[in-house]
């Protein structure tokens, strides 16, 4: 999150109540973990019987650890100077709402111990080698925006984010209930784990002046506002047309094409970031390119767990 200089700064009361920690979760980005649990899931139906406590405990430990990496970003962000009162968007509850950041940071520790007792569980159920992926996982999150070189100020911050959040996430729910890793499941994880990335590239260029101002070299700053917005329209289109690859080479069936029904969602994403200048006039466009992402998983579920019983 960074400060931006907007037409109209909103006045913001000091509150501490429940809605402050749920915003302090980032429940838009939660999708991001939600997802790709689901779809890996359901991939694995196709391959014989799940398991309930399974999909429940992956899917409980992936949500802990994006809350947790949101948390790291809101205090990260803060001790670096770059959020303040007049910050746009839902995070900055540290210095808008009296939050401690220390609180905050173990917080973000807390979730992820969480995270750690449930993965030893699914390592029992399971493999040992989930062990050593769930601490990739994890260290990444906290280097998303900790450390002196944080992922988050580089033009990587969307290959890494689309990766752990996108492919990794789909291939290990597959895999904690099938025991193996198909190219099946590998081909299906890359829209997702593209439109993962699309979301950070939405959120970039909102930030882009003042991620500029603060030294960070994201992607959206190397093209520029105008060929990001491309980039972003690009992702959304590269996404639906491997669903049609996916399809017309029979790795999908033909009830994937519900995804089509979040195409119009997509097309106002790109549509409401056009000729816009202040991060608060981009703020729809951020979220049609999350419900993006949200459609788009939810109905490519859809269309698997349909195809199952056809």
């Amino acid at each position: 999150m960074q400060p931006q200089t907007s037409p109209h700064i909103p006045s913001v009361k000091k509150d501490t109540g429940w809605k402050v920690w749920w915003m302090l979760l980032r429940p838009h980005t939660l999708s991001a973990a939600f997802i790709p649990v689901t779809i890996g899931t359901v991939l694995a139906m196709h391959e014989g019987s799940i398991k309930l406590s399974l999909f429940i405990a992956m899917l409980v430990a992936s949500i802990l650890i994006q809350a947790a990496t949101n948390m790291f970003n809101e205090y990260f962000d803060y001790k670096r100077g770059l959020d303040n009162e007049a910050s746009v968007g839902i995070g900055g509850a540290i210095v808008r709402n009296g939050i401690k950041a220390k609180t905050v940071l173990n917080l973000a520790f807390v979730f992820f111990f969480a995270a750690t007792l449930i993965g030893i569980y699914i390592c029992f159920m399971t493999s040992w080698w989930i062990a050593a992926i769930g601490v990739i996982c994890m260290l990444a999150g906290y280097f998303y925006t900790g450390g002196s070189i944080p992922i988050a100020y580089t033009p990587f911050g969307e290959i890494v984010a689309g990766f752990f959040m996108g492919n990794v996430i789909v291939l290990i729910a597959f895999y904690i209930q099938t025991q193996t890793i198909t190219s099946k499941a590998f081909f299906i994880s890359i829209p997702i784990s593209i439109l993962v990335a699309a979301i950070l590239t939405a959120n970039n260029i909102r930030d882009l002046d003042g991620d500029k101002e603060n030294g960070r070299k994201t992607l959206a700053i190397l093209l520029g506002r105008k060929n990001s917005i491309v980039f972003l329209a690009g992702m959304f289109i590269v996404s639906y047309l491997i669903i049609f690859i996916l399809i017309a080479a029979n790795f999908i069936s033909v009830w994937s094409l519900l995804v089509l029904i979040s195409l119009p969602k997509a097309y106002s994403a790109v549509k409401l970031f056009i000729g816009k200048k202040f991060p608060i006039e981009m703020m729809p466009a951020m979220k049609a390119t999350a419900k993006t992402n949200i459609q788009f998983g939810f109905l490519l579920a859809l269309g698997l767990f349909i195809s199952y019983f056809m």
